[in-house]
């Protein structure tokens, strides 16, 4: 079934992912010179962080165009789980870029560092830090639109550049005031730190969908009120209930039972009916329901048992 409720048409994600790889290459170019300028380690860690960023916008790039591809014979359930595995390999890479900050920031707090041009340095992480929140505020704006994982996970990256850039801010606004140098290693320390909570959020959030995690309480709570306001037009019962995500698309297998009377072609309509209503609860969601005889209805799944945090026991 063809998901409902997905704002943007096809390549509009891809699109997002786009700008993201822009705004990433200038970014990169700005620090690095900033950083050689200034001999700033916190500014150099900033453009390590933001080239893992770039590898990162590549691979969501990547990662939706393959996901906006049509279903075909290889893959019939369609290419959605692209996404997941590319916010995956994200969340890892921003693992392996704070290790990379760690070992740059301690060998400089270890063996000292000098700063030069301190103005010229706080001018770049400024102008980055507004690049960054823009661009990630657009980014989270189209995940949310599109359910994108892919996109979210790149918009997590440049949001956490982005506050990092303001740490990297005040870290050398301090030594300019105070001219303490090892300020400026400290500082990338903290910012590795913040950047290790983001890269397990992203691998934690993709790792749940890859293994196939249940839709949230309250859509599966939302499927469970659309099938049971069904109970007038002739749904008896319903058991098997079964979901997952796979990239923006939510996936919910149902079986349900038919009242005794009820013909083929009407149990036919109600159900496909009822897959429309499912659809307008649940963006995204790909609906199969198996149709059954009412003697298939077990005890306590009848349309309208009362439920206590999801028991099967009627009252």
């Amino acid at each position: 079934m063809a998901p409902h409720g997905l704002s943007g048409g096809p390549g509009s994600r891809s699109r997002a992912a786009g700008l993201s790889i822009i705004s990433n290459s200038a970014l990169i170019f700005l620090k690095i010179i900033a950083g050689a300028v200034t001999g700033s380690v916190a500014i150099l860690t900033e453009a390590i962080h933001s080239g893992i960023d770039l590898i990162a916008s590549i691979v969501a790039f990547f990662s939706v165009r393959q996901a906006e591809t049509p279903a075909d014979s290889s893959h019939r359930y369609g290419h959605e789980k692209f996404e997941n595995v590319a916010a995956g390999v994200e969340g890892m890479l921003i693992l392996v870029g704070s290790g990379v900050i760690v070992y740059t920031a301690v060998s400089h707090l270890v063996n000292g560092t000098e700063i030069q041009s301190l103005g010229f340095g706080i001018a770049v992480v400024a102008f980055a830090t507004a690049v960054n929140l823009v661009v990630s505020h657009y980014l989270y704006r189209r995940a949310r639109e599109t359910d994108s994982p892919a996109l979210a996970g790149d918009a997590a990256h440049l949001r956490t550049d982005a506050y990092t850039s303001l740490g990297v801010l005040v870290g050398l606004t301090l030594v300019q005031i105070t001219g303490e140098t090892w300020i400026d290693p400290v500082v990338a320390l903290a910012i590795a730190v913040a950047i290790v909570y983001t890269g397990l959020k992203v691998v934690a959030g993709s790792w749940r969908v890859l293994v196939d995690e249940a839709l949230p309480d309250e859509e599966t709570t939302a499927i469970r009120d659309a099938i049971e306001g069904f109970g007038d037009r002739g749904v008896a019962g319903y058991h098997e209930l079964r979901t997952r995500r796979a990239g923006t698309r939510r996936y919910v297998d149902v079986h349900v039972q038919f009242r005794s009377g009820t013909t083929l072609e009407d149990a036919h309509a109600i159900a496909h009916e009822l897959q429309d209503t499912i659809r307008d609860r649940i963006r995204g969601a790909d609906v199969l329901i198996h149709l059954e005889p009412e003697d298939r209805v077990r005890p306590g799944e009848e349309v309208g048992a009362a439920r206590v945090e999801g028991s099967e026991t009627a009252h």
